[in-house]
């Protein structure tokens, strides 16, 4: 028998189906060990010594792989053709080492690049051994980014409360998100004007010429700056004759794109199809491991983590047949096209992402697969062939027109372009940001040099000049890969950490920064920048590679590297917060501190007039505050009109009672209404009040802000206990409370008006259901179908926390560009396969609680049996019965008190524990099927 190894359970049932009898396919779920989350588990003293540990959720597969190849006569590594393909292999192969499971097995190591018979098959015959360059290069990764993480973040923790983690890579991608939200703040916009004249031939073919000169001068985009100079051209065009000065018409060529690469194929699949880089990846790899197709599993595309652009000499000849019978001789060239990789990284140029057999037209698949399977599909499909197509052939024709007036020449062009023959273009066109100019491609009427044109009208339209977009996901993975930052594999990764994380959000498919990821940077550029230059990461991936190709020792790699990290966090072990928040005022400036509209400082308090507003952290994070706390208690949050409010103070009205202003504030938290200003004498604060999650300042007046001041507010009794119902805002958000039981409210449900039906509804639903939040809503779900292979049904729910899928008792959340109305029971299967894999099954009983206390006597009892004997006393006036009972009492309230004491330091460390668990750094280990290597 022949054991096999691969990543993924789908992986393996369809390699199984391919290989038959005399083999059994088992699955690792990817990586079965890793680096602990503890210091010291990557120990530079002694030349980067790593301390692995093997996952306890990868216990019981490395436990049943292990029997397997005791039995076995040859092992064979099948995992992915990459670097953490290879990385997996070597961690198998090192535990069953570890477990003495090998003995006198042939160890092999068979790579395949698409999931198909012959390709499967092909690689059985071409074993090979593990490349230890490629483990090297993943060693050299593993430590980096464990040490940058490990030793980065804790600074971070202490010198910029808030922030969750920093790491090699994904600092250096947040950077290039904050820098571009930097330049559009510091943008001025410029005024600028165009001139266009909608003119006509002899035959009546009307076309637009737009101003590009005058009297000799060329006339750029930007010249023309006002509307007085451009109302002066536009009467001079009023009164103009026009005439043809020339004709010109050049061929051209376009020719196709290379197939998909990683980066190429996230880039596509965010513009045209929507899909955000962590889903392209998951769907792609859904359709690399295999679909049932009449009956037979069969992987549709090839590998999909590559820099590769080139193609296998029988996949294009395969294409070009295709081409050919489908769309005629025309369409194929006469040579097939090459493709050059520019990419020094050999370990990742592996073929382009291609389907495995162009003649599964995305027509005959789509049957099997779900809808966004079969849209990435059709797109890989698509450029794949295109890619091997001929070029579209176009004619660019440009007509150049003088406009004489009153002895002056004025010059107009017009532009237009023809396709003659479509080429590719027939299949394949690729997609542009939002922000891409997309080319003219509209055709000019027949014209001939001296021709008369007729004028039939004359615009003059204003413009502004904009600032650079903001990055999209696709963009920014072009960014970043045009910088040599990161590497295919990890680009999903990297932004799925940055949302995560919390320092950058999606708002309309583009990326904003959040303050606290701002915040970071700007840390980062102040005290660590060369750690966060572009430049030095670029290079630093060019090393690694250098590792992968066995040019360069990965130790030497680390040396280098570590020697002057750790003396840069030596400089800043000793810096004060003070000098912190004073480099970040300095640095973000413009972002904390905008000019204001009268001109003023921008940094003076508006609330006291006197004080300096200046960066604080507290236990939540940074804030704005100012300098002359605790007199001047004005605070705000980091960035100015933030959730649409004022930067300061609005004054709504008075109080009708009172007569004391009310006001709409911006506080640390968010934004609140405040009754007057309390009294500083006896420092009685003022009366304040949260707006409740959903409502916006602008929609707060002074009937609203008296309302949320009111509460908590009667809403009316209990009809069966008589006792009275209150509505209130809490920690958690808007709530109705009878006695000790508290109800939140729904979407929908308002605290200042909710009547009593609803409130008794709302709290007879949370007596019912105590375990249950009904903050969003019991939802009972909706079957997907049964599991495959486990049986039982699969549930898709509405949560506390997002929706999410459910099967026997293991729950994986949906990603976000999924809803509970979209999902399929395939990718339902996977989320829950999944989560499996990352340690997400069952949880365990927890142990009786007399067994617990059980436990937690045996100590106390100890040291009571091992106490020294008591000195004899004289009688005393208590019985024996008394003095044991008096003894028994003592001792029990020693226990007592040590259990107290080790209860308090468990509880401590157990908050270090979850504070550390819940800011783990990048370089931490986390769950999942793959890890990402940035």
């Amino acid at each position: 028998m022949n054991i096999v190894v691969v990543e993924s359970p789908a992986k393996a049932k369809t390699i199984n189906k391919y290989l038959g009898p005399g083999y059994e396919v088992l699955a690792s779920f990817g990586h079965i060990r890793d680096l602990p989350a503890k210091d010291g588990s990557v120990d530079p003293d002694h030349n980067f010594r790593m301390i692995w540990e093997v996952d306890e959720r990868a216990q019981k597969r490395i436990n049943d792989i292990a029997r397997a190849v005791k039995g076995a006569d040859k092992l064979i590594l099948a995992t992915d053709p990459d670097r953490e393909g290879e990385a997996i292999s070597w961690h198998v192969l090192e535990v069953l080492k570890e477990k003495k499971a090998l003995k006198d097995q042939a160890i092999e190591r068979v790579v395949f690049n698409a999931i198909t018979k012959q390709a499967v098959s092909e690689a059985m015959k071409n074993p090979r051994k593990i490349d230890h360059a490629l483990v090297d290069a993943y060693l050299a990764r593993r430590a980096l980014d464990y040490l940058v993480g490990f030793t980065l973040s804790p600074v971070l923790w202490r010198k910029l409360p808030g922030a969750r983690s920093a790491g090699r890579v994904q600092s250096v991608a947040l950077r290039l998100v904050c820098d571009r939200e930097l330049e559009i703040e510091k943008f001025v916009p410029r005024e600028y004007w165009s001139l266009v004249a909608t003119l006509a031939t002899p035959r009546n073919e009307s076309f637009e010429a737009r101003l590009v000169g005058a009297d000799g001068q060329k006339i750029t985009r930007l010249d023309i700056g006002t509307g007085k100079e451009a109302e002066d051209f536009k009467r001079a065009l009023e009164s103009a004759a026009f005439t043809v000065a020339s004709v010109e018409a050049k061929p051209a060529r376009r020719n196709p794109p290379p197939p998909f690469t990683t980066s190429t194929m996230q880039q596509e699949a965010s513009r045209k199809l929507g899909f955000a880089p962590a889903h392209t990846m998951r769907v792609a790899q859904r359709l690399y491991e295999g679909i049932d197709i009449g009956g037979e599993t069969v992987g549709l595309i090839t590998y999909m983590r590559t820099d590769g652009i080139d193609m296998a000499e029988e996949a294009i000849a395969g294409i070009r047949a295709m081409i050919g019978k489908n769309y005629g001789r025309d369409y194929v060239p006469d040579a097939p096209r090459r493709y050059q990789n520019k990419s020094k990284n050999a370990q990742e140029a592996h073929e382009a992402v291609r389907p495995t057999d162009a003649s599964r037209t995305p027509r005959e698949v789509a049957r099997a697969l779900d809808p966004d399977q079969a849209k990435l599909y059709e797109l890989i499909w698509n450029r794949a062939v295109a890619s091997q197509m001929q070029s579209a052939e176009l004619e660019r024709t440009t007509v150049d027109i003088v406009a004489k007036v009153a002895g002056r020449n004025l010059e107009l062009r017009a532009t237009g372009q023809v396709i003659k023959f479509d080429g590719f273009l027939t299949l394949y066109q690729e997609g542009q940001d939002d922000d891409a100019e997309d080319e003219d491609s509209k055709r000019l009427p027949a014209m001939a040099q001296g021709e008369p044109l007729r004028k039939e009208a004359i615009s003059a339209t204003q413009h502004f000049t904009e600032p650079p977009p903001r990055f999209t996901e696709a963009s920014l993975v072009k960014r970043m890969e045009e910088l040599g930052i990161g590497r295919p594999s990890t680009y999903a990764s990297i932004l799925g950490v940055l949302k995560d994380r919390g320092y950058t959000r999606l708002d309309k498919k583009r990326l904003i920064p959040e303050d606290k990821g701002r915040l970071v940077v700007g840390f980062l550029e102040s005290f660590f920048q060369k750690y966060v230059e572009y430049d030095f990461t670029a290079s630093l991936e060019e090393q690694l590679d250098k590792v992968s190709n066995n040019e360069l020792e990965w130790h030497a790699l680390l040396r280098d590297f570590w020697d002057d990290f750790i003396a840069a966090v030596g400089e800043i072990k000793d810096l004060r917060i003070t000098q912190v928040l004073d480099a970040l005022n300095e640095l973000l400036g413009p972002h904390v501190f905008p000019k204001r509209e009268d001109g003023g400082d921008p940094r003076q308090c508006p609330n006291c007039g006197e004080g300096q507003l200046s960066l604080k952290v507290g236990r939540f994070g940074a804030f704005v505050g100012c300098s002359r706390y605790p007199e001047c208690n004005f605070t705000r949050q980091l960035t100015p009109g933030a959730n649409g409010g004022d930067t300061g103070t609005k004054l709504l009205g008075k109080d009708p009672v009172t007569g004391e202003d009310v006001t709409l504030r911006g506080g640390r938290f968010g934004p609140y209404v405040q009754l007057g200003e309390g009294n500083k004498e006896t420092k009685e604060k003022p009366k304040r009040s949260g707006l409740p999650k959903g409502m916006a300042p602008d929609d707060v007046d002074l009937q609203v802000a008296l309302g949320l001041l009111s509460l908590p507010r009667d809403v009316g009794k209990d009809p069966e206990s008589g006792e009275m119902i209150i509505a209130g805002i809490g920690r958690f958000g808007s709530y109705v409370k009878l006695g000790k039981t508290y109800a939140n409210l729904e979407p929908g449900d308002d605290v200042l008006t909710i009547g009593l039906n609803r409130a008794v509804t709302l709290i007879a639903e949370k007596k019912a259901n105590p375990g249950k939040t009904r903050r969003f809503g019991a939802d009972p779900g909706r079957s997907l179908g049964d599991h495959p292979d486990k049986g039982g049904p699969i549930i898709v729910k509405n949560g506390r926390y997002g929706a999410y899928v459910s099967h026997d008792g293991v729950n994986a959340t949906l990603p976000s560009d999924k809803t509970p109305d979209t999902v399929t029971l395939e990718e339902a299967v996977a989320l829950i396969d999944a989560r499996i894999a990352a340690g997400g099954g069952k949880k365990k009983k927890a142990a009786p609680k007399a067994a617990k206390a059980e436990a937690a006597d045996k100590p106390a009892k100890a040291k009571k049996a091992k106490a020294a004997p008591v000195a004899k006393k004289p009688a005393a006036e208590k019985t024996p019965a008394k003095k044991a009972a008096a003894k028994k009492a003592a001792a029990k309230k020693t226990t007592a008190r040590k259990a107290s004491s080790k209860a308090a330091a468990a509880k401590s460390r157990s908050k270090t524990a979850g504070q550390t668990a819940a800011d783990k750094p990048e370089g931490a280990p986390a769950g999942g099927k793959r890890k990402a290597a940035n």
